[in-house]
């Protein structure tokens, strides 16, 4: 039986703010020098599926850099590998993807192509480590139309999620997408999904034009659950965790920062694969601290850095300290100044004595309080925070923002927006 892989990445991940303004959320860094699609990669490689669709729509630029012809995940194939597959115009006009489903309606020709058996459809911005052969061998023993991997989730995150109802055999009797009340249980789908090749085409392409099916959990799993067709759970007992939001970024950055954390990075048995700049090994200077922290290549600390994670090329200066943040590459951390608990996107200049996270934790974004609420405060990619400056928590500093941008006195509030 043949099974191929498709990996919906084209989603913008508006709840990452300005860590997704720019790119697709599956191409954000994480974890010092990967990006979060490299996971789900990982995961398909090792499980020895090497026939790989990449789906792509918004901002796609950095994420089809750095995917490229696949060679760092050994998909840089001639028969099977890894292809980029995104919307294009038609003679009759221009189709976006309408939703999750519709994406892979516009791309079952690569179904075809490749004569599959099976279909496993995987999100492309989650973090964890799964072997998709057990899954795949449970949806062959069950005859399995569709077979939907699931974990519970606490009751105050159901709203998040795909929810079901299953009997004594696993099969779903119920599904409920993103419930509003929290009676519907909290068995969670992970938004992986093991499909009959014929089953998922037949489905897919019902009601059209008309009423077509282009969301797999509003539309295509009801449907398949109404009409009698074979429904399974499957249930994952590993580490997986959504980064769609900037607070589980942030703390899922800093788990990895603990003594025994749950996802285990330096591990040879499943390796987390990665296309990796050449750059020069980590310079400590004299002056120098570093206390339970990840530091990528590149890096040049002559300041204290505190449990914190470093992409490739952060530069952090004499008496600058770093204390519970997430850098991203070639930030330049200048002389005195301090980072807590703050979140910065690339190439980043924070100027000489400038203090990024102080304040009051209590006071969300007045902009978007249902986003950055927990005290973290974010920098978007190529901003410039003058010398001295003074930023309270929860505050948001938009992209390529400059010296203009900040109030004359340097001082940005608790909760306010560059």
């Amino acid at each position: 039986m043949r099974t191929i892989a498709m990996i919906l990445a084209g989603g913008e991940g508006t709840r990452l703010t300005v860590l997704s303004e720019e790119r697709a959320k599956p191409a954000v860094p994480f974890a010092g020098k990967f990006r979060i699609i490299d996971f789900t990669l990982s995961n398909c490689v090792n499980s020895g599926i090497y026939t790989v669709g990449v789906l792509t729509q918004y901002r796609p630029h950095s994420l089809h850099d750095h995917i490229g012809i696949g060679k760092p995940w050994d998909l840089d194939r001639s028969r099977g590998g890894v292809r980029l597959l995104q919307p294009y115009q038609a003679r009759q006009g221009q189709y976006w993807y309408a939703g999750t489903a519709d994406a892979i309606y516009q791309n079952l020709n690569f179904i075809h192509e490749h004569r599959a058996d099976n279909v496993l459809i995987l999100s492309g911005d989650h973090i964890y480590k799964m072997d998709y052969r057990p899954l795949i061998d449970y949806h062959l023993e069950k005859g399995a139309d569709l077979t939907i991997a699931v974990m519970p989730v606490p009751l105050e995150e159901t709203h998040r999620f795909g929810i079901m109802v299953v009997n004594e055999e696993q099969r779903i009797v119920e599904f409920y997408e993103k419930p509003k009340e929290r009676d519907k249980g909290n068995l969670a789908s992970m938004g992986i999904y093991v499909f009959n090749a014929n089953t998922l085409e037949r489905r897919l392409s019902e009601g059209r034009p008309e009423k077509p099916r282009n969301d797999f959990g509003k539309d295509v799993i009801p449907a398949m659950i109404a009409a009698g067709d074979r429904v399974y759970a499957y249930r994952f007992e590993g580490y997986w965790v959504d980064v769609g939001t900037i607070d589980a970024y942030w703390s899922t950055s800093m788990a990895l920062l603990g003594p025994s954390p749950a996802l285990d990075l330096y591990t040879d048995n499943w390796p987390i694969l990665t296309k990796s700049e050449e750059r020069p090994p980590v310079k400590i200077g004299p002056q120098a601290k570093i206390v339970n922290s990840m530091v990528s290549n590149g890096c040049i600390v002559r300041g204290l850095v505190v449990n914190s994670v470093l992409s490739p090329g952060v530069y952090v200066s004499p008496g600058a300290v770093v204390q519970d943040s997430v850098v991203m590459n070639d930030t330049w951390v200048g002389p005195g100044a301090r980072l807590d608990c703050v979140v910065i996107d690339k190439k980043v200049v924070v100027g000489a004595g400038a203090i990024v996270g102080v304040g009051n934790k209590e006071t969300p974004n007045e902009q978007m309080p249902d986003r950055l609420f927990a005290g973290i405060t974010v920098v978007g990619k190529g901003a410039y925070i003058p010398d001295g400056a003074q930023i309270g928590r929860n505050v948001l500093i938009n992209s390529r923002r400059d010296e203009s941008d900040f109030p004359p006195d340097g001082i940005v509030p608790d909760g306010k927006t560059i």
